[in-house]
């Protein structure tokens, strides 16, 4: 749990009450490899800080899954729209590798928010997240296959050296060939 309160704290310092709340409720859970964290269809139930492991964001179009994004160590994990709004997902969460989550219930995030300090950890989380995914959106649209993966491999190694192929190719709209390409081209 001291990866999750040394997180928060590089936003927000925590009081002792605050730090005890955050420990009580956050739980601890592993999830095999390849064991899903949430399907398609199913209400989002918790948000979880990644201690360790690999997770991959997808969906199915076409009978087809493509991976939108990966996640590990120290980062956040949610299926944003349907745990904020508790309705049902439009994608699957699943673990890449053995993982480990501290996970906070949708019930239990609502009595931790009534901390002010925790709440202000939050506020200042959200900010940040909308401010750098609207950065990333608009620059990762306008960059070449090559730019992408480049741009992976220097912002997010852990995705190009943990992640199957396949799954990096997919979150580049690429085939495994042409992904073989330009890794070939760039080492």
């Amino acid at each position: 749990m001291e990866e999750l309160i040394a997180f928060i704290e590089q936003f927000q310092k925590l009081d002792q009450e605050t730090e005890d709340a955050v420990k009580s409720l956050f739980k601890e859970e592993v999830v095999k490899k390849n064991d899903f964290i949430l399907e398609e269809g199913k209400i989002c139930t918790k948000i979880s800080f990644i201690k360790s492991g690999l997770v991959r964001r997808f969906y199915i179009n076409e009978g087809e899954d493509v991976t939108e994004w990966m996640y590990y160590d120290h980062q956040w994990l949610t299926s944003t729209a349907s745990f904020i709004h508790q309705k049902p997902s439009l994608e699957y969460l699943q673990a890449c590798e053995e993982t480990v989550l501290y996970s906070l219930t949708y019930t239990d995030e609502q009595k931790l928010l009534e901390y002010p300090l925790f709440a202000k950890f939050y506020i200042t989380l959200l900010r940040n997240f909308l401010a750098s995914f609207n950065e990333f959106r608009h620059s990762y649209n306008l960059m070449s296959t090559q730019e992408k993966y480049r741009f992976l491999l220097c912002n997010f190694p852990q995705i190009i050296q943990r992640g199957k192929l396949k799954h990096v190719a997919s979150m580049l709209n690429i085939s495994q060939e042409t992904l073989s390409r330009i890794r070939s081209s760039i080492y």
